[in-house]
């Protein structure tokens, strides 16, 4: 059986669920959202993300994000934890929306450097303290660079650490020689989560302990699996999950997040909407490339 960390402070181990947002005319569509968090409570998701990226937290306004977090934790009835996103450039406001957060019942934060700002890393450490303090849970750093335009480096995770507050890193950097990195810093003492969907097993092999998850939206319990069957041992299964689901995961990243995600969870049957603008429809090569990796996994509407 790997050796594999399983920190006193890890708020869940296996897969979380970066939820798409759901929109009705008149903002979050709480029925179809509802029918979601159901959704993953039967097929086996272990946390419950809401107001992330996936999420199309930088389109909704503070008030929508509040609700999301009250409707996601009213119906999960703390059967698993609710993590919500808190995020911005402008470190005042990301305090408001962890505050809003708390208020709303979430279990933790999901906290990002504040993107196009790209300050120094102190900078970062300071925004991560402000939004804390405001917020008053635990907090997951999460790094990806890739929309925030910073990257976290491992020596100011590992200063993160330090903070008893921070209970769990997602890193989507893609650099897996920076994931080692910082791993060997400070997995030990956090829940390491993958942010990327095709390297799940690589960073579990290092030390993590599971991942927050877009692809979790459409495929729940065998993302979930993935990661429980790593920890529990069963490497070979892990992996063979890990290979099966990559031309999926290729189709769900063919364009921004979480425009195809969205297309994806319409496939499934959920009313959740187009992405609201910047975002827009995805492209017809798209959806087809999409609808064939869908039904190559056998996801659909009648097989969920």
């Amino acid at each position: 059986m790997p050796d594999t960390p399983r920190p006193a402070r890890a708020l869940f181990v296996g897969s979380g669920v970066a939820l798409v947002t759901p929109f009705g005319d008149d903002g979050v569509d709480e029925g179809v959202l509802r029918e979601l968090v159901r959704f993953h409570l039967r097929e086996g998701s272990d946390a419950l993300i809401v107001n992330g990226s996936t999420g199309e937290a930088p389109a909704m306004s503070a008030a929508e994000q509040r609700r999301a977090v009250e409707i996601v934790v009213d119906e999960a009835a703390r059967r698993v934890p609710v993590i919500a996103g808190a995020g911005g450039s402008d470190t005042a406001a990301v305090a408001g929306l962890a505050r809003g957060a708390r208020e709303a019942g979430a279990d933790a934060l999901l906290i990002a450097p504040p993107p196009y700002s790209k300050p120094p890393q102190r900078g970062i450490v300071a925004h991560f303290r402000k939004v804390m303090d405001a917020g008053g849970l635990p907090a997951i750093a999460y790094n990806v660079p890739g929309r925030t335009a910073c990257n976290m480096l491992p020596e100011t995770l590992e200063l993160l650490a330090e903070d008893e507050r921070i209970v769990g890193v997602k890193e989507a950097s893609g650099d897996i020689s920076q994931v080692a990195e910082i791993c060997r810093r400070v997995a030990d003492r956090v829940a390491m989560y993958s942010g990327n969907d095709d390297q799940i097993v690589p960073l579990m092999a290092l030390g993590g302990v599971g991942v927050i998850s877009v692809l979790a939206n459409v495929a729940p319990r065998d993302t979930s699996r993935m990661a429980h069957a790593f920890l529990e041992g069963s490497v070979a299964e892990a992996r063979s999950l890990q290979l099966r689901y990559l031309p999926l995961i290729a189709a769900i990243f063919r364009e921004a997040n979480p425009i195809p995600i969205k297309a994806a969870v319409e496939m499934l049957g959920f009313r959740v909407g187009h992405p609201r603008l910047p975002l827009v429809e995805i492209s017809d090569a798209a959806r087809q490339e999409l609808r064939g990796a869908m039904d190559a996994m056998g996801l659909d509407a009648a097989g969920r």
